[in-house]
């Protein structure tokens, strides 16, 4: 053993950055490796609620009690990624009264503050809710940003001394006299930021300690060791809508059932969800019909969302499980606790643990949890200390109004900044030199975020995206997309810029597909016809008979108006196929002719 015990964590989810922030800050020596982007599993594909605890107060008391508790400590330590909306638990006519009842006692007996609301109490809150609902009950819910809180916890341990790898997917598990000793990565783009085109490496990693924390895909990492990780992954739909609906968290107040709550989140309200065991984690059907249930069964609470305008649609893999044995054959019934396998007592081969099950809000006592048994296993006498320390941009935290002035930036503009950016408002906007234009409309990031986040995320736009929002608001990317990638240019050669570009729109495209109705169908049109028409995205070839002379046109008006030029058989100017046509693979029409390619 090395003299600062070596862990390696596997997985770039919030109960992976967790692990690495903790074990970072009791001074270990700590790397995390992730396939995709941080948040890439599911993360980064969730609803955005911050529990009460009330969604278990009944059926699972063990759980309701953890998520009050996290709850308060997230509050307290990521106050720049949580907006305490309040909840409501709203009964309709047809919902059974005794359950009612059981829900307000176990919140009380769970140490949950409930209050019961008349039904013209709880319209006044929200005044969306449909006209016959009965009652509600008031709790402390809320709505955290996951991508936020990953980074941030991934921040904070790259600051105590963290190695954090992402793009960089685990390929094998080193076994070495019985015990494992570490894992061959297979890094995308070399170590280091995310860079396109560059090529790939591989690298052996060796830890004293490794820690399987990849959620629904355990079961993988655990295959490559040799042994059986029972993880039983469920999807389950998301609906982004394009404005909020609601302010408040609304859950219907009734036994476990699909679409059965409407999450305010930033601009927009996300709805869920299902509940549907999959065999695969990346492998399963997204269908319509889960989309046309969500808005439809919602209604009932909310009806105005079957007029609303959807934005789009994405699923999501829970990774549940129960001990072998248990048989429970409906996913909704398996428990949402959490389970540290460690597979020197259950399998004979020392050195991994795998943590498994759990929900997001209780996602740093796992974490806590996990790390007092590894530092059990390492020797190492050390306190948790994440529930008191801020993660970087909580410190702190106030929206100062002078900011705005300070900064060179519109009144809203700043105040969007310095919510996301918290106690770093002032290092990234303060620290910026040169003009701050705003690049992404719809959620006002400005060029000072994109380049912060571009440090830290090479040429991967996603990875930008999911550190300050652009390209998530109503448009969807389709008037920010190419801002982004222009913010590369600098440092970038053309191909780069083109392959990230065609990445991050490719994202966006993903979940659109499944949003292609009324006005959105009109807006992803706009999109596409704005992006082909201006890009040459739709590879339809700019010079061709009849058409402008473009090199005659770049001359000048004297050559324009009738001297020579190029003529039908010149080449593309504008971006066109003969332009990029040296990558063979390239999706040139944004996203339409490849959708079969836009789920992988």
């Amino acid at each position: 053993m090395t003299e600062t015990p070596s862990v390696l964590v596997i997985g770039g989810g919030s109960t992976g950055c967790g692990i690495a922030r903790d074990l970072a800050m009791r001074g270990l020596d700590v790397t995390l490796v992730e396939k995709g982007n941080l948040t890439h599993g599911t993360t980064g594909r969730m609803h955005g609620l911050l529990h009460s605890g009330g969604r278990y107060a009944v059926s699972d008391q063990a759980s309701a009690k953890e998520c009050i508790e996290e709850n308060r400590v997230l509050r307290r330590i990521a106050s720049h990624c949580v907006e305490m909306t309040g909840g409501l638990f709203v009964q309709r006519p047809e919902d059974d009264d005794d359950y009612f009842e059981k829900k307000l006692e176990g919140c009380r007996e769970c140490g949950i503050p409930a209050e019961v609301l008349s039904a013209e109490e709880a319209r006044e809150m929200e005044p969306y809710l449909a006209e016959d609902v009965k009652r509600a009950i008031r709790v402390p819910d809320g709505a955290v940003d996951p991508f936020r809180l990953c980074v941030a916890n991934a921040a904070s341990a790259i600051e105590h001394g963290a190695r954090i790898e992402t793009h960089s997917e685990v390929i094998d598990v080193l076994v070495d006299g019985g015990e494992i000793v570490g894992v061959e990565v297979e890094h995308q783009s070399g170590e280091g930021p995310h860079v396109h085109g560059q090529p790939g490496t591989t690298e052996e990693i060796h830890a004293d300690y490794v820690v399987n924390a990849t959620g629904a895909w355990a079961g993988q990492i655990g295959d490559l060791a040799g042994v059986d990780v029972e993880v039983r992954p469920s999807k389950g739909v998301m609906t982004i809508m394009n404005v909020r609906q609601v302010d408040t968290v609304v859950n219907r107040c009734r036994p476990k059932g699909d679409a059965d709550i409407v999450v305010p989140h930033e601009t927009t309200c996300i709805l869920g969800t299902t509940d549907e065991e999959v065999e695969n984690p990346e492998d399963y059907p997204e269908e319509g019909w889960e989309v046309d249930m969500m808005i439809d069964t919602l209604s009932e609470l909310v009806p105005v969302l079957s007029e609303s305008r959807t934005i789009r649609s994405f699923w999501g893999v829970r990774p549940l499980y129960e001990p072998p044995g248990t048989g429970t054959t409906d996913s909704t019934d398996i428990t949402r606790d959490f389970f540290l396998l460690d597979h020197a007592d259950r399998d004979d081969l020392p050195g991994m643990s795998s943590i498994v099950g759990g929900k997001f809000t209780t996602y740093r006592m796992m974490a806590e949890q996990i790390s007092d048994h590894v530092c059990g296993k390492l020797g190492v006498d050390a306190d948790c200390r994440t529930a008191e320390v801020p993660l970087p941009g909580s410190e702190d935290f106030t929206v100062l109004d002078d900011y705005m002035e300070e900064f060179g930036i519109r009144s809203p503009v700043g105040r969007r900044s310095t919510q996301r950016l918290g106690s770093r408002a002032d290092e990234v906007l303060g620290g910026w030199d040169g003009p701050n234009p705003v690049v992404c409309d719809c959620e006002a990031v400005t060029r000072a975020e994109i380049q912060d986040a571009i440090d830290a995320s090479g040429t991967d736009l996603n990875a930008v995206r999911i550190r300050t929002r652009a390209s998530m608001g109503n448009c969807q990317g389709a008037m920010c997309c190419h801002r982004m990638a222009n913010e590369l240019s600098s440092e970038y050669d053309e191909l780069v810029v083109r392959d990230s570009f065609d990445d991050l729109y490719q994202e966006r495209w993903k979940g659109e597909r499944h949003a292609l109705w009324g006005e959105q169908l009109s807006q992803a049109m706009l999109k596409h016809m704005l992006h082909a028409t201006t890009m040459n995205r739709d590879g339809d070839a700019a010079a061709r008979e009849g058409s402008v002379d473009f090199d005659a046109f770049d001359a000048g008006p004297d050559v324009a108006s009738g001297g020579a030029g190029g003529g039908p058989d010149r080449a593309a100017t504008d971006g066109g196929p003969d332009r990029v046509g040296s990558t063979s693979d390239r999706r040139s029409d944004g996203g339409i002719e490849g959708e079969t390619d836009a789920d992988s």
